[in-house]
């Protein structure tokens, strides 16, 4: 039997793209007794978006700035005397290089995590984030008139209008006025052109929005609405086959998922 290592990925068929396409390849890992300040200088040198903590052969978590923004900064603590394994992230949630990509939208929507660390035989070899998977090949670019609704997080209970400008069934982006700081908790509401029930899902916002200032032909300044990536969160079966159906039917015609 051929060693396991020396297998390659699955080919990805025209209906799926793999996981290891998609992923960022390397794992960055650390002893939970790390202090948060040098948690922090190695997340800005290896330029990852988290960090694996193990901090016994069973017990892991993620470090991502998030954490150590919500629980360090904004706390007034002294990263110093922090050691990671207080702060992290759990449960990690695990996902196979070969699997499709259409299981890691899966989990991520079930769990509520944006990040999964992506495994060979068990062993971690690579982070995929919501942002990599939103982004992926399936998206449709598009022009739909949507509500967000803020149910948790500064601003909460606001109701902005948006624009979606590109659309998946595992999330969107949106060009919105208002500022949505990362890790809002919103309701995007919307139709999907040609399908007369609306759509009511639940997401949470991965990047920062927010009003950049332009000027008219006038010299007045102005503002421009930025780009913001919604990661949805508890999607039925029945709204994500809906979505789904729609944004193939809506790729260009030379799309090809390969």
């Amino acid at each position: 039997m051929a060693d396991k290592d020396d297998q390659q990925p699955k080919a990805a068929d025209h209906q799926s793209i793999l996981v290891a396409h998609m992923m960022t390849p390397g794992v960055v890992q650390i002893p939970g007794d790390v202090s948060v300040t040098e948690a922090a200088s190695l997340l800005e040198r290896e330029r990852m978006p988290c960090l694996l903590v193990k901090d016994t052969e069973s017990r892991f978590g993620l470090m991502t700035p998030t954490d150590i923004v919500k629980k360090v900064v904004a706390q007034g603590l002294e990263p110093d005397d922090i050691e990671v394994r207080t702060i992290m992230t759990r449960p990690v949630q695990f996902i196979e290089y070969d699997r499709a990509m259409d299981e890691a939208s899966a989990l991520m929507m079930s769990t509520g995590t944006p990040i999964l660390i992506v495994t060979k035989q068990d062993q971690p070899v690579g982070v995929l984030t919501a942002r990599d998977l939103i982004l992926s090949p399936k998206r449709c670019t598009t022009n739909i008139s949507a509500t967000i609704s803020v149910i948790e997080g500064d601003g909460i209970g606001d109701e902005h209008h948006v624009v979606i400008s590109q659309l998946s069934h595992a999330g969107a982006s949106v060009e919105s006025p208002a500022l949505l700081p990362p890790g809002t908790k919103a309701i995007l509401s919307f139709c999907l052109p040609e399908m007369m029930s609306p759509l009511t899902i639940r997401g949470t916002v991965l990047n920062n929005a927010g009003v950049e200032p332009v000027s008219d032909t006038t010299g007045s300044l102005m503002t421009a609405p930025r780009g913001v990536e919604i990661q949805f969160v508890d999607l039925s079966p029945a709204d994500q086959s809906r979505i789904k159906a729609w944004v193939l039917t809506n790729l260009p015609k030379s799309f090809d998922p390969s």
